[in-house]
């Protein structure tokens, strides 16, 4: 009679090697089939993509941090030069935090306006799942009664998945280039929020793809705050140059307010979908 203890492992249910660098494939196609099988499972058919700095935070938390370090400049004096170093980083803080709220109202009627189309046109908001614009565009889908997709990262300095990601739709990815397909994958539009290099890298690939034709379906990109992306980015000063054509700038659409946002995606989405 056959001892079962000494049964080998299976090839799938061995872990040092499903861990290793020869199953390195395995597990790049395991980021690939698991949120197909998951987005299916959960009739996910559309998203709207949020990206946006993950250091920006709400009005009410920034706030709260301005006001705590007022506090102790008036136990301490005015002297406390660190301090008065972080009351100026705070009350910038203070004032990026409207772009926080802003992408909250921006996925809230995006989604109200969401549930009123027929379920197969319906779509989701996504983010990267972790805090600052991702956090604020999850709750603003949240708050309209809606799902939302956290497509979160791992990284050395963790980033946790932030409250607001539907918990059916919570993902975690440890390759960069197949989150960044899922982001694409079932996109119908972008917005791009403030944001640090990840951002950028998020928005520029994206133009990419869609400039070099690799991605084919008309996909609205909308740049949200148009100081901070003139500032950060001359767009123009590309064109000049000829390092771009001028019909490059058509890829790109820019915003200030929620409305603004709304009423530009029901045009374009409605003239893709007619």
């Amino acid at each position: 009679m056959s001892d079962e203890k000494n049964r080998p492992v299976k090839a799938y249910k061995n872990l040092d090697f499903l861990n290793g660098p020869d199953a390195r494939i395995i597990r790049m196609m395991c980021e690939f089939l698991e949120p197909q099988s998951r987005f299916r499972d959960e009739n996910i058919r559309r998203t709207i993509v949020f990206f946006g700095s993950a250091r920006i935070r709400s009005k009410e938390e920034s706030l709260a941090t301005v006001e705590s370090i007022n506090r102790e400049l008036l136990t301490q004096g005015d002297g406390e030069s660190e301090l008065q170093q972080q009351l100026k980083v705070a009350e910038h803080q203070l004032l990026m935090s409207n772009y926080y709220e802003e992408a909250v109202e921006t996925a809230r009627l995006l989604t109200e306006w969401s549930l009123t189309l027929p379920l197969e046109d319906q779509w989701v908001i996504c983010s990267g799942g972790g805090p600052g614009i991702m956090e604020a565009a999850n709750r603003g889908a949240i708050c309209a009664g809606g799902r939302s997709i956290g497509m979160n990262i791992s990284l050395p300095h963790e980033q946790f998945p932030n409250p607001y990601i539907s918990p059916e739709l919570n993902f975690e990815f440890h390759y960069f280039f197949m989150r960044k397909l899922w982001f694409v994958d079932l996109a119908q539009a972008l917005v791009i929020f403030p944001g640090g290099f990840g951002t950028l890298d998020e928005l520029l690939e994206v133009l990419t793809l869609v400039q070099t034709g690799k991605i084919r379906k008309k996909i609205p990109i909308v740049i949200y705050g148009t100081d901070y992306w003139r500032e950060i980015i001359n767009f123009e000063a590309m064109v000049k140059w000829g390092t771009i054509s001028a019909s490059d700038l058509d890829l790109l659409h820019f915003v200030d307010t929620p409305q603004e946002t709304v009423e530009y995606l029901k045009q374009q989405i409605q003239h893709i979908n007619s």
